[in-house]
């Protein structure tokens, strides 16, 4: 099992032949004809996604980079990899409405039920709890939590560790008590605990996630009561906590079960089977969880190919902030699973993209694309950037070198964004074979003076395209027209802009991303001066 995790970097979401691999499989899977563009017509570029830019456009040095890097897995798609279960959560008002959630858990592709007994609006300890273990159809962890461990319990202590006691007494397989509690726990069983049932140990931090030295602590002390399972949840401040929790799980001399919960936590839910984690805990619906940034058993299984994933799988992410709404880890997964390439491409909430860069630097950590906001800042964290990135000032890829570790960073923005406006406008103009870009002497406005406004304005402006860049921040729209050699203007002076018809409108802001998709940067009027538009959504 691969246990570096805190000192080496990353390397591409872009990745070379995997992107070539995954433009294949893209162009295999969809509808060969042609998109008939009208007048007014909208293009949907991949913002941070190197997927849609043709395989002839990728730089010799990139695909040398990262062709070494490719792996096969072993076996075929549908064989388990890993021993690592998932867990759905059964939180319901009745026994009843318990039964038919479990039931969906089993035909979701969940491994056992977690029965949230704190849940149950009337509860009959015997009687519910004989029901629940004798028409489960999958194996069952009985779990009753108090308020002041986060759960929905505020009784009477010792009737809640009674009900924890016949639940292991009628035929659970697991149960959980907290360690707050444990020592009472022991005490009211007496040693009497049947060999079947698991006695899981949890410790829940809704604050932080200590250091590696408080949680191995935490962990030894745990593992004294006498559980079968260790189990550990913490709050993650920010994306690189997860690495100490990973640390932990990797080093683990007994079952562990280690989460950190909300969004920046996300993956070490689903990199659980990579480091040895003895379950993580997947929802039958998204937004129904019992804990902060757990994903849905189908988000598990079918987004991140759970299954498939062990100790060798490479690990490649979408960087960004917000992040959770990208579509990339659904092209990319897809991807690496039709060609049984090892690796998975998680979302990852990242603050600081430094620090993040510095804490995941196994190479165990392949590859990222890179996304808002942090296309410009991630150039100075690069060892070499490729020259086109240079001159724009931004990068979207990063690539880990497998032969000295060193990071390559790359922008393919410009050449996805320009080429499908390109299409776009062969679309609708008569200009089919030509050689001349359709873009040459257009008027081409780029919202926004950031990562992506200067790939769009750069692409456009060799294409041929006179450039005017408008931007919230006068000034930041100036210097990048100084540096292209176009025009600015203020957004709010945008909307009366209208010199001729025919324009190209490419927004790079992030108005009308999610959750605001109804959002436009100018008016609705307004845009009836142009003759396409380009948005940038997050892919």
């Amino acid at each position: 099992m691969s246990q570096s995790i805190v000192s080496g970097t990353v390397s591409s979401a872009y990745l070379g032949a995997d992107h070539q691999i995954a433009y294949q499989f893209l162009i295999r899977n969809s509808p060969p004809t042609p998109i008939a563009y009208q007048q007014h017509t909208t293009v949907t570029k991949s913002a941070c996604n190197c997927l849609l830019f043709r395989p002839s456009t990728f730089t010799k040095t990139a695909m040398e980079l990262v062709t070494p890097a490719v792996e096969k897995m072993g076996g075929s798609e549908g064989i388990r990899r890993n021993s690592t279960l998932i867990c759905a959560p059964i939180m319901a008002d009745t026994v009843d409405q318990m039964l038919v959630q479990m039931n969906l858990a089993k035909s979701s592709g969940a491994d056992l039920v977690e029965i949230r007994l704190d849940s149950l609006k009337e509860f009959s300890p015997r009687e519910d709890i004989q029901t629940l273990v004798k028409l489960s159809s999958l194996p069952t962890l009985f779990t009753y939590r108090p308020t002041w461990e986060g759960g929905q319990y505020n009784g009477d202590e010792e009737s809640r560790l009674e009900a924890l006691q016949l639940a292991m007494e009628l035929g659970a397989d697991h149960i959980d008590v907290e360690l707050q509690a444990i020592d009472d726990f022991n005490n009211l069983i007496h040693g009497d605990k049947p060999t079947k049932c698991k006695l899981i140990v949890s410790s829940h931090n809704y604050e932080n996630t200590p250091s590696v030295e408080d949680m191995g602590n935490l962990v030894a002390k745990i593992q004294s009561t006498g559980a079968d399972i260790v189990k550990f949840a913490t709050t993650a401040l920010d994306i690189t906590d997860v690495a100490r929790v990973f640390q932990i799980t990797a080093h683990s001399q007994v079952p562990i079960i280690a989460m950190v919960m909300g969004e920046r936590g996300l993956m070490s839910r689903v990199l659980c089977p990579k480091f040895g984690g003895y379950l993580t805990f997947g929802t039958l619906e998204h937004g129904k969880v019992s804990a902060p940034g757990q994903p849905t058993i189908r988000d598990l299984l079918d987004l991140f190919n759970f299954r498939q994933l062990g100790p060798d799988t490479k690990v490649f992410g979408i960087i960004g902030k917000p992040v959770g709404h990208s579509k990339s880890p659904m092209l990319y997964n897809k991807a690496f699973r039709s060609v049984g390439f090892n690796g998975v491409y998680v979302h990852l909430l990242v603050d600081d993209v430094k620090k993040f860069l510095e804490t995941y630097s196994s190479t165990d950590f392949a590859g990222f694309s890179c996304t808002i906001p942090h296309k410009e800042s991630v150039v100075q964290c690069c060892d070499e950037v490729d020259p086109v990135a240079k001159s724009i000032g931004a990068v979207n890829c990063i690539i880990r070198r497998p032969n000295d570790g060193k990071l390559y960073g790359c922008n393919t923005d410009y050449v996805g964004a320009i080429s499908a406006i390109e299409d776009g406008l062969r679309g609708s103009d008569v200009q089919n074979g030509s050689t001349v870009s359709p873009l040459a002497g257009r008027l081409f406005v780029v919202i926004g003076a950031g990562g992506a406004g200067k790939a769009l304005a750069y692409g456009a402006k060799e294409k041929g395209a006179r450039i005017v860049i408008a931007n919230r921040t006068y000034d930041r729209a100036r210097e990048l027209a100084e540096v292209i050699g176009g025009e600015a203007l203020s957004l709010a002076d945008l909307s009366t802009y209208h010199p001729e018809n025919g324009m190209i409108l490419a927004n790079t802001t992030s108005i009308g991303m999610q959750p605001n998709i109804e959002d436009t940067p100018i008016s609705k009027e307004a845009l009836k001066s142009y003759a396409l538009e380009s948005v940038e959504p997050q892919l």
